[in-house]
Formats: C-alpha cells, structure tokens, sequence
C-alpha cells in the first residue's frame, strides 16, 4: 500500500536537508518524493515479493561483476532525478563512467543521476497505475531501459528510452540489449 503525503504540510518546500534527516529518522521506512512535492511512504514488500527481487538483484549483480561495466544498486538506494524527484527502484544500474562523475560527497546522498537501467517488480500492494506513471517518470528523466515485471500475470513492460512501451506475456528471460550487453535474466523463479 502507499500512501501519499504533500510536503507542503510538512515544510514549503521541504529542503533535500529535511527528507534526508525524515529518512535517517525513519530508516524502517521507505521514502520517495515526487516531482510535485509529495512525500511517498511506501510499506515494506511481502515475503515472497522480497525473495523475487532478490533473485533479480542477484542475477543482475552476478552479470554486472563479470563484466564491471556499471554499478548495481538494491531497492533502498534514492536517487535524485532530473526532475528533482527521489526515487528508489526495486534495481537499477548505472554505467561506470556516469557514476564516477560525481564526488563521493554525492555518491553518499541520493545521488543526483538518473540510473541508466531500472526495475520496478508489481507486489501485490502496488497500484499499477502508480508504478507505470514512475517507469514513464524513470523513462522521461533519461533512463535508457526498464522493465515493470508483473508475477502474478506472467507479464513484463519494457520501457525503452524515446520508444513506445513493448508488453511481453509470458517471457522465458530479459536481456540487457546493448545498454548492458551478455545480460540475460531468467524469470523461471519470478514466474
């Protein structure tokens, strides 16, 4: 479930200091912010939507350590979009050379860059409209390839930067293409 707040009530505008300080304060608590300025509280996922993303994580890291192309970051990582929206995907990857334009001071916060690739995995708690109006957000921001997996369907959106959303039923796997080449994911244990 997710609950939306507006910052405005909180502080106009809320400062980057005061939603860091909010989630230090709050670390059992998973926060994103909008571009519009509300605060999104987000619950923690099922047990079972926990164990699939951490066999996406793991197949995606696995990959991104033999080829040590990018950096790999899990669902509690924000980031600071071009929009100015905190966002937290449930994966996401950044190419090597992008992250190590920012200092480290940057690299410690919500670091302002869009990753190149995310992954948002539907729990049954999601509202799906929600989750599509973020991947289009990640899409508009610049991110060059995302997939929205739905388990319960068997079905994936796949977001591609400047390109119509692609629906696949059923898929066996995901590749990486040429953003993060030699990657494939199976979906035998998500599906």
């Amino acid at each position: 479930m997710i609950e939306t707040i507006n910052v405005s009530a909180l502080a106009n505008p809320i400062t980057e200091e005061q939603f860091e300080q909010l989630c230090a304060q709050n670390s059992d608590t998973k926060f994103e912010m909008s571009s519009q300025g509300e605060l999104i509280v987000m619950s923690p996922t099922g047990s079972e939507s926990g164990r699939q993303n951490a066999d996406l994580l793991i197949q995606i890291g696995f990959w991104n350590r033999q080829t040590k192309l990018g950096v790999v970051f899990d669902s509690s990582t924000g980031f600071t979009l071009a929009n100015s929206a905190k966002r937290s995907p449930d994966v996401s990857w950044i190419e090597d050379s992008r992250w190590n334009e920012l200092t480290t001071q940057q690299q410690r916060k919500f670091a302002p860059i869009t990753p190149d690739f995310v992954l948002e995995l539907l729990s049954p708690d999601d509202r799906l409209p929600d989750t599509q109006a973020k991947m289009i957000e990640y899409q508009e921001c610049g991110v060059k390839l995302g997939w929205l997996i739905y388990p319960d369907e068997k079905r994936v959106e796949i977001y591609r930067l400047g390109q119509d959303v692609e629906v696949s039923t059923n898929p066996t796997s995901l590749s990486g293409e040429d953003l993060m080449p030699g990657l494939i994911v199976e979906l035998t244990e998500i599906f």
